[in-house]
């Protein structure tokens, strides 16, 4: 049954008819092409860099200008990704503000924004991601544009389960007008190395166009232990039936090999500012020095560590295959009416089996939606969009952490230090799927009849969900000036999970729960003159909390929490936005105040308060280009609790030398609540600036540079270790042989500053783990466009 959905899905789409494409075969079409405009006399002097030139479709509807959207956006086009070398999702902090970035354990799969991770979106419709960030890579093979927007979803795009903002992806599309091409090759330090291929041509001139590209890294790694290896084959179709309808459709097959990378443990100060490790194994009460819970440190002595040693291990198997389809048909209905359908299926599957006992199994996730807008012109000044929306979600997949332990493992002794084989009794509280695989099952039992379960429950689960979605937005332009909208969508969920590998003997453990959400929203825009536009925007939201893959696994109770439905997320902002149509400058600020929940990796829900500002200005007029955007963000947990791996990172160790550290002898990991305080959250800086610019030097060679200022912040929530001040400058050059061949070269951190990130979001492992940033590396990359 597992792709009766993507069945399902083709059945919708192709159902669109097409009898109209034979009738309006000899009419001139429209296309996608970007009509130009040139006035006589004037010279036209933007190179496309500029988010002034992007226009965005999606979220707030189609085919909106930047300083008509009510809400701090950074749409990103398809040259502005190659300006920037963008090849992750961290790398959109390079022009966004407040997109500030935890590394992901080395493989960030979701972004974030304004402090909390958000949600990715393609082509309107979420993708499957990580949990809690971790989760696969992301392949910017099929990505055309990248629109980075602030806040929560809007009642378009629905309920989903992370707040602080979105990234939709706008997926390339077929050219029906003519031929195309571009071939790149990059090879860059520790011998990364990249091949894209991407071609576009009609089928039927103005009628029917495909498009195929096609993506292999093969990534070395200055981290120990480490590598990625991918391929994306990306097919596109475009089909324009006649002058009143377009039909895109959109397939990605994409496999990669992936390490999971948590850092260097133990982050003293002294690691941070200095590079110096305390060395040492843990020992457990019964004297054994496999890394467990409350293990304690005597300290050996104190190193100046490599930091490419981090914690990741020769053995460790960690591997993904994903494929997604999308379709969006557009048509306009008559003068007033259009409609608009959207269609998305993904099925996931991965598999880590890591030797510290860690395992993550998606033995298949398939997620299916379908969603129709149909938007109806009442005059020239009233407008409203319908919604009609399913999403189906199904998940299996297989989880165990709770045996984890990272701060007991001295990083500079051998391999066997880092490798946590079970014993006898922590196997009998997980099940063996495999030969030596051991996860937590997806329910608890009392096998005993002591009163207590027996066994270690993670993220185990065979879940389904269904949430269908009615949502209304209603424009309206009150005079020239005056422009409001206001939404409103109710989701109603059907969700059941099911254990799949419940203890022999034992009846599966299963719960199901239905809950409607309500989210709703309100905005104005009102243009001071033909420059400047203020706007306001508020909106509230009720979100979900899920699992791996969007599922939803049951609790030490073998019920599905309410809590799971119980994410309320508001936001207030006001914003300013320079955009003048004879000038070449761009610039916006926004005041932000925003509270949201953060899902906490035993599944609770944390509320977190942000309040801040954040700008950005472009300026982009041939022979220069210029961007600057500066954030300022205060974060705290709203009178709310929250959870660290352990107290603080003294605690793994013993006082036996306190010429090197205090240590507490409490043992670690310990897993600590904290209570409800208003406390900073960790692991966010409250500034940051960044800057790029590039300079055409002539006709062929262009220079640039980008840099990230990101000022002081704590690492834990006892604020008890803080990554200082500290910035990355990168330069670049490019020269073109001939129009259709340019050869770059890009040298990142090209001051080899010894930078320090979190390894995950919402601060829970502050006290045991930092990443060391890359030191200065650099890379070329030809390409050669046909």
């Amino acid at each position: 049954m597992k792709h009766a959905y993507l069945a399902l899905s083709l059945a919708t789409i192709l159902n669109t008819p097409l009898s109209a494409f034979a009738a309006e075969e000899s009419k001139t079409t429209k296309n996608d092409a970007i009509e130009r405009i040139e006035v006589a006399g004037q010279v036209i002097k933007s190179q496309g860099l500029s988010v002034k030139d992007s226009t965005v479709d999606g979220p707030f509807g189609d085919n909106l200008a930047l300083q008509d959207i009510a809400r701090s956006v950074t749409p990103i086009s398809s040259e502005l990704i190659e300006q920037l070398n963008i090849t992750t999702l961290q790398d959109v902090l390079a022009v966004s503000p407040n997109t500030y970035s935890a590394s992901g354990f080395g493989a960030p799969s979701l972004p974030t924004i304004r402090g909390q991770l958000g949600e990715l979106f393609q082509d309107g419709t979420r993708r499957q991601a990580g949990n809690n960030g971790f989760g696969v890579p992301l392949s910017f093979n099929p990505v055309e544009q990248i629109d980075v927007v602030k806040g929560a979803p809007p009642v378009l795009f629905g309920s989903s389960q992370r707040n602080g903002g979105f990234v939709n992806l706008h997926s390339k599309k077929a050219s029906t007008d003519e031929s195309k091409g571009k071939a790149s090759l990059s090879a860059g330090r520790w011998d990364q190395y990249r091949v894209l291929v991407d071609y576009s041509a009609p089928i039927v001139k103005n009628k029917v166009g495909f498009r195929v590209s096609a993506e292999h890294i093969d990534n070395g790694s200055y981290y120990d232990y480490s590598g990625t290896k991918s391929d994306s084959l990306f097919a596109a179709l475009r089909i324009l039936p006649d002058e009143k309808s377009s039909w895109d459709i959109n397939f990605e097959l994409y496999q990669v090999e992936f390490t999971d990378n948590a850092g260097i443990n133990r982050p003293t100060q002294a690691l941070i500012d200095h590079g110096l490790y305390i060395t040492g194994q843990g020992v457990q009460a019964n004297g054994s020095t496999i890394p467990a819970a409350g293990s304690i440190i005597s300290p050996t002595g104190q190193v100046k560590i490599d930091r490419s040693t981090v914690l990741t291990d020769p053995d460790n198997q960690n591997e993904a295959t994903t494929y997604l389809l999308h379709s969006i048909y557009k048509r306009e209905l008559s003068n007033n009416a259009s409609i608009k359908n959207i269609t998305y299926f993904q099925h996931l599957q991965r598999e880590e089996i890591a030797q510290n006992s860690f395992v993550e199994i998606i033995d298949g996730a398939d997620t299916a939606q379908n969603r129709t807008e149909l938007t109806y012109q009442w005059s020239d000044k009233q407008q409203t969009i319908f919604a009609f929306d399913v999403r189906y979600n199904r998940v299996l997949g297989y989880s165990q952490f709770t045996t984890e332990a990272d701060l007991p493992i001295d990083l500079t002794g051998p391999i066997s230090n880092r490798r946590i084989p079970l014993t006898n009794a922590q196997q009998a509280r997980l099940i063996e799927i495999s030969p030596g695989v051991f996860v937590s099952p997806g329910g608890q039992y009392d096998i005993n009849n002591d009163g207590s379960g027996d066994f270690n429950l993670s993220d185990t689960t065979d879940s389904r969900s269904w949430q269908t979605g009615f949502a209304i937005q209603q424009d309206s332009d009150w005079t020239n000036k005056f422009h409001t909208s206001v939404g409103y969508r109710v989701d109603y969920y059907d969700v059941e999970a099911r254990d799949p590998i419940a203890p022999q003997g034992q009846v599966a453990a299963s719960d199901n729960i239905s809950d409607t959400l309500q989210s709703g929203q309100v905005s104005f825009n009102y243009k001071l003159n033909n420059d400047y536009t203020t706007y306001g925007a508020a909106s509230y939201n009720e979100a979900t909390s899920n699992s791996m893959a969007g599922g939803t696994s049951l609790g030490g109770d073998n019920a599905i929490s309410a809590q799971n439905f119980a994410t309320e997320n508001t936001l207030v902002e006001f914003g300013l936005k320079y955009a003048p149509t004879d000038s070449d400058w761009y610039a916006d600020g926004a005041l932000f105040s925003q509270r949201r929940s953060l899902r906490n990796r035993d599944g609770s829900n944390t509320g977190i308060r942000t309040q801040g500002f954040e700008g950005q200005v472009f300026y982009d007029a041939y022979p220069y280009w210029l961007s600057a955007g500066y954030s300022y963000i205060d974060a705290r947990y709203d009178n709310s609790a929250s959870s660290q791996d352990s107290a603080q990172v003294a605690d793994a160790f013993d006082n036996s030398r306190p010429d090197i550290i205090a240590g507490t002898g409490v043992g670690a990991p310990n897993f600590t609540p904290f209570a409800a305080s208003n406390s900073q959250v960790q692991g966010i800086p409250e500034q940051s600036f960044s800057v790029n610019g590039n300079y055409s030097i002539n006709t062929k060679w262009q220079a640039g540079f980008s840099g990230l200022y990101t000022k002081s912040y704590p690492l834990d929530f006892l604020a008890t270790v803080k990554i200082r001040d500290q910035y990355t400058l990168n330069v670049n050059t490019s020269y073109a042989f001939t129009p259709s061949t340019k050869l770059r070269l890009d040298v990142n951190n090209v001051t080899n500053q010894k930078n320090w990130s979190p390894v995950f979001e919402g601060g829970y492992f502050g006290a045991t783990l930092a990443f060391p940033e890359l030191p200065i590396n650099a890379k070329l990359t030809l390409t050669h466009s046909f």
